[in-house]
């Protein structure tokens, strides 16, 4: 059977489209060992959306400052402020009035008592974490240990043949970027993420996508969840 790889960087609470991929993927490979970019509207790694009754709002994990080249693998989390409480209590107010508040909580609450500190690591307890939640149970491997050559197309064919897959599961949004040639001439076939964001009944007014995973799970609660995302 043609194995099929997924990479990806290791974001944190992730949305619901980062795990509809790994539905269909034999195996993850975190991509911790590329540099780590903070800030701009495609930052995902240290911070995510939820939805409260004043809007979204942003959960973010603060780092030390490090230098421009730092990998992902290498960033840490800063301790000059009482984060986790303060993430903590924007989920409790956001969420406490949800169908599955109590269901859902004290995994939340064990992501927080993790006591992590480095950010990669951090992010690979919720990861798991909501792969538990959501029934999930690819194969993960980190990019820093196949020592991967090359950079961007030419990293990521690497990557796919060092863990013997056949065929590399991708976003749509790398359309525009990919060397397709690249992935022929190593006779790899590129399939394209077909992902619906789902709708669900949602607290706080209209429906707003693209938020964190979690805030399908307070609203519906695990089971109906597990659908949800197969579904979409």
């Amino acid at each position: 059977m043609k194995k099929t790889a997924v990479i990806h960087q290791p974001d944190f609470l992730p949305y619901l489209g980062f795990f509809h991929r790994l539905l269909y993927a034999d195996v993850f490979v975190i991509l911790d060992h590329v540099q780590f970019t903070r800030g701009g509207s495609d930052c995902w790694i240290h911070r995510d959306k939820i939805k409260t009754a004043n809007g979204i709002k942003w959960l973010t994990l603060p780092v030390k400052k490090c230098e421009m080249q730092t990998p992902i693998n290498e960033v840490v989390l800063s301790n000059t402020t009482d984060w986790k409480t303060n993430n903590l209590n924007k989920i409790r107010e956001a969420y406490r009035k949800t169908p599955f508040y109590r269901e859902i909580f004290p995994y939340i609450e064990n992501i927080y008592s993790c006591s992590c500190s480095k950010l990669v690591d951090f992010n690979m307890v919720s990861v798991k974490m909501l792969c538990e939640l959501f029934d999930i149970k690819t194969d993960m491997i980190f990019s820093r240990s196949l020592h991967p050559a090359g950079k961007k197309t030419e990293m990521l064919v690497d990557i796919v043949k060092k863990v013997n897959a056949a065929r590399y599961l991708s976003g749509i949004g790398a359309k525009d970027y990919l060397d397709y040639t690249l992935f022929d001439d190593a006779g790899i076939e590129i399939l394209w993420q077909e992902f619906r964001h789902p709708v669900y009944q949602q607290a706080h007014g209209e429906f707003i996508p693209y938020l964190s995973s979690i805030d399908l799970l307070f609203n519906c609660g695990i089971e109906k969840s597990r659908k949800i995302l197969r579904d979409s």
